[in-house]
């Protein structure tokens, strides 16, 4: 971790972050705060929603939960194309159109 605890260390040319000595594909620097905001709170409901199938053994629900994961992360630029390989249109493309499927797709809307 950085000086600032919250941050993990980064690569020097900041596509990854390094956690325990593992690489991890940085999230898009691009994608605005609040939509960067709002796609990790989806991700984090996702995972939440893994974990409550996988205790209900409701197979039908985790495959559903897994999906919302992908897709939240694709958009944060974490899984998919690199977004260092992304013009800047492709890339609000990715994360709006993520956010967009996902506040479509959230449980209870």
């Amino acid at each position: 971790m950085t000086a600032d605890a919250r941050q993990p260390d980064r690569t020097p040319d900041g596509r990854y972050i390094v956690v325990d000595g593992r690489r991890w594909r940085a999230t898009d620097p691009d994608v605005p705060d609040d939509a960067a905001a709002r796609l990790r709170a989806h991700l984090m409901a996702a995972r939440r929603a893994v974990g409550a199938a996988r205790r209900a053994r409701d197979p039908e629900a985790e495959s559903a939960a897994r999906a919302r994961v992908h897709t939240a992360k694709v958009a944060l630029g974490e899984r998919g194309t690199p977004w260092w390989e992304q013009d800047a249109a492709q890339r609000r493309t990715r994360w709006s159109e993520g956010l967009a499927a996902l506040d479509r797709e959230a449980p209870g809307t």
